[in-house]
């Protein structure tokens, strides 16, 4: 049987799946449910300082955008971090991590950019027994108009500012959470190593407006007729973190930089794609506020039989596989050479693949009479969008031509020449160099 424990930062949990800082860890009871539900860890919901209390508001904080069967693909949050009081915080971490040693709780805060503050907290949350903390530099509204959340993650200089004192004042290991709102995510992160931190996790929420109420003419969700801003999260959001994660993973100024992904796990198979790509935990939020606790369950037995038909004794045997093979477009192989093809007996005669490359793409797919559609070889740019417009599974598929054939398209005879991409007078990359 394939062993799911994790070992991130010495912090040891009993599967990778952690639920993120966000409304599910908001409280005693809900983690003590999760727990016992089956996750492997928590990040407890932001914790403010001693300041102003939080005052959320009172009415609709969520904004979603559904899928075709009402599926929820990407939700819109204006909620701020906790409005419960700090040392009731403290306390109930406090028990919890008694009771559930084996579990990985980490504690989120966002104080003001002032080391006195920092400096204050810091203890406290120490006192818990938590193991460990996550900066939370990347929360797009509310916050950010404070001083705070993505307003300190979009400036590098105060990412490893503050990074610096959180290490000089707290013994454990300190997560650093960033934000997607900005151009290059590797200089946050670079910004993040250089202050010490033992590990970085991303994505924060995507600033969003998801939708406008076209009879109040305001922004959903709408707040006594106004609304605003918020925090974009969910299946949608997947692509953007993953692309971010990998651009951490394989920058070697972060190589090495331990990554806990979140974005869109929703799936056991979202999970093992964030760990081919550095990955050493998932963080999950959406999945949980939709389907209940209960569907980490799911998660943890997908994973777990994937690993045993893969061979995979622990996370470690594929953590990070992927990287090596995600490069910049200007490495990829135009030798390579592929071909569309319609497996006739799953063909359901719908027309989409011929509408879709007949209207947008290189007219490579014939229709009959009788409604028969095929790839037309010499048109085909193996662009794949036929593959993805069809709604039966695996009836169109990409076959690769075999070296030393003639590509019809083009007449020129394939190569599949891997080894010497680097320096062949094909690859742009080298031809540049010349």
């Amino acid at each position: 049987m394939a062993d799911l424990t994790t070992d991130f930062l010495g912090i040891k949990s009993p599967n990778p799946f952690w639920l993120a800082s966000a409304p599910p860890t908001d409280k005693e009871y809900n983690v003590r449910r999760a727990f016992e539900a089956g996750w492997g860890g928590v990040v407890w919901k932001t914790l403010g300082g001693e300041g102003p209390p939080i005052v959320n508001v009172n009415g609709p904080r969520y904004g979603v955008i559904y899928g075709a069967d009402r599926r929820v693909l990407g939700i819109n949050n204006i909620e701020l971090i906790t409005d419960r009081d700090l040392y009731t915080n403290l306390e109930e971490i406090k028990r919890v991590k008694a009771d559930y040693p084996d579990r990985a709780i980490i504690v989120s805060i966002m104080v003001p950019c002032e080391e006195e503050a920092w400096k204050a907290i810091l203890p406290l949350v120490e006192d818990t027994g938590a193991d460990g903390i996550e900066l939370n530099f990347g929360c797009p509204h509310g916050m950010a108009e404070r001083g705070m959340g993505s307003a300190v993650g979009q400036v590098p200089e105060y990412i490893e500012m503050v990074t610096r004192w959180c290490k000089q004042y707290y013994s454990k290991p300190v997560i650093v959470k960033l934000t997607p709102n900005i151009t290059d995510i590797r200089k946050p992160a670079a910004a993040a190593m250089r202050g010490g931190a033992d590990a970085v996790s991303l994505i924060n929420t995507i600033n969003s407006i998801t939708s406008v109420n076209l009879d109040t003419m305001s922004p959903e969700p709408s707040i006594d007729g106004k609304g605003t801003h918020g925090g974009y999260c969910g299946p949608a959001v997947k692509p953007i973190a993953m692309s971010m994660v990998s651009e951490i993973a394989r920058n070697p100024e972060t190589a090495g930089l331990p990554i806990s992904g979140i974005g869109g796990v929703t799936t056991w198979r979202d999970a093992a794609e964030y760990i081919t790509l550095g990955c050493g935990n998932v963080q999950v939020c959406t999945a949980a506020m939709t389907y209940g606790f209960k569907i980490v369950q799911e998660m943890i037995s997908g994973l777990s039989q994937w690993m045993d038909e893969k061979g995979h004794t622990s996370i470690q045997d594929f953590m990070g596989a992927a990287v090596p093979n995600t490069t910049d477009w200007q490495y990829l192989n135009l030798n390579y050479i592929a071909k569309a093809q319609i497996n006739q007996d799953d063909c359901i005669s719908c027309g989409r693949c011929y509408a879709a490359c007949e209207d947008t793409s290189h007219q490579a797919i014939a229709m009959s009479e009788d409604r028969t559609f095929t790839v037309i070889d010499e048109e085909c740019v193996a662009c794949n969008l036929c593959v993805d417009v069809c709604p039966v599974e695996n009836c169109i598929t990409m076959v690769a031509m075999e070296p030393g054939t003639i590509d019809p398209r083009t007449g020129k005879v394939v190569e599949k020449d891997y080894a010497n991409w680097t320096t062949h007078p094909n690859n742009p990359s080298a031809t540049a160099a010349e």
